[in-house]
């Protein structure tokens, strides 16, 4: 046997006794250089080569616990995203409060999953806010401006009428009462919105208002939960509208139905609207504030029907209806009640109020920095135990 040969036989030899020596005394040596551990290397590239961005073909019934956050592990992923989009409506001088609202959302939920965003004003944004807003999100973002006819008063409107209901509020001290630019933005928020050019290519939106915290880390998907389980309308806080601001709304919303029957829905939420069968409204709404909502909801033949007819009556100047009760009622009569849910496990503040999400281990999970005993949830002015009673009917 020549010198080198007997040299690779010495190297060997050695090697696979250092081998055998290292097994025996170290364990995870041993586990990491086993047969097994390797072969599950090479499967996971193999699977991984495999792998595909599109939704698995159902989702396990945990997804859809409204005491914690959706357990359906796809909810998780950030290779796939639904066909939506963040929204905030700002003008110039809400500034600092759109920053502080997007930063938070960015670090809370969006810089792992990367939606873009599209921003609405009915004049043009300055270049200043343009840039200070920019830096804040590594997404796709948006600036649009609102046509003139999708929010100012319109021209059939009664003025003298109008300036009337707008006097008397104020001097009934009713809040945004003699504000026509509060009722423009409500019946923008009612009926066009999702009109706008920037989002007809989106199906889905999380409505995001300068102003507002995020208090707890959002770890799962809200939108692919939405899509998932095609849910129409995500709340956090519910509570009573101001009846001086819609006196007249809910007759309108019965002589509506008595009109047109066919779009209410089977197992509808009526009974979170109502404690009499619909004689009457009790005034609980969806804080729209926080709305993470299915578009093409708003833009069906039922709610296009609905908020016409609304509009016509012009209530939202000669009164001051807002979105939410107008959003709201409509969910809940249009939609399957199991269509619409309550996000527990997202943190949330509109001043005053705070949702901060019940359970220590959704709390604790979400790292949350508001206080549970401070939350809205169970306060005297909030809803949230009607829509409990609903919610254990499905």
């Amino acid at each position: 046997m020549n010198a080198p040969i007997r040299y690779i036989i010495l190297v060997l030899g050695f090697i696979i006794s250092l081998h055998s020596i290292l097994t025996l005394t170290h364990a995870e040596y041993n586990r990491v250089t086993s047969f097994s551990n390797l072969t599950s290397k090479f499967r996971g590239v193999a699977d991984a080569s495999n792998s595909h961005p599109l939704p698995p073909p159902s989702v396990p019934d945990t997804a859809t616990s409204t005491a914690d956050s959706p357990k359906d592990e796809f909810l998780y992923d950030h290779t796939y995203r639904a066909n939506a989009t963040l929204l905030i409506l700002a003008r110039n001088s809400d500034l600092e409060g759109t920053i502080r609202s997007m930063r938070e959302i960015e670090d809370r939920f969006n810089r792992k999953y990367n939606y873009p965003w599209v921003l609405l004003n009915e004049v043009p944004f300055t270049s200043e806010f343009i840039k200070r807003v920019s830096v804040l999100t590594a997404s796709h973002i948006e600036f649009g401006i609102i046509p003139h006819d999708h929010w100012y008063q319109p021209a059939w409107i009664d003025e003298e009428k109008a300036k009337a209901s707008r006097g008397k509020m104020m001097a009934d001290n009713v809040i945004y009462g003699g504000s026509v630019s509060y009722r423009n933005m409500c019946r923008f928020n009612s009926g066009f919105f999702y009109k706008q050019e920037l989002l007809q290519k989106y199906r889905y939106y999380w409505r995001v208002e300068p102003n507002v915290h995020f208090h707890c880390e959002i770890d799962f998907d809200p939108f692919l939960f939405m899509e998932r389980e095609k849910k129409v309308y995500g709340f956090t806080i519910t509570l009573y509208e101001f009846e001086a601001t819609i006196k007249t709304l809910w007759k309108a919303v019965k002589d509506f139905i008595a009109e047109h029957p066919q779009y209410v829905a089977p197992e509808n939420a009526l009974g979170f609207l109502t404690e009499d069968g619909g004689n009457s409204y009790n005034l609980c709404h969806f804080w729209s504030n926080f709305e993470i909502a299915d578009m093409d909801f708003w833009r069906g033949e039922a709610y296009t029907a609905f908020f016409n007819y609304l509009d016509s009556l012009g209530g939202f100047y000669y009164e001051r209806w807002g979105d939410a009760p107008v959003h709201s009622i409509a969910a809940a009569l249009f939609a399957p009640k199991d269509k619409l849910h309550f996000f527990n496990e997202i943190g949330y503040e509109h001043a005053p109020y705070t949702h901060c999400p019940r359970g220590e281990d959704t709390w604790t999970k979400g790292r949350c920095g508001c206080d549970p005993k401070q939350s809205f949830d169970y306060d005297g002015y909030s809803c949230m135990k009607k829509w409990d009673r609903l919610a254990k009917s499905y």
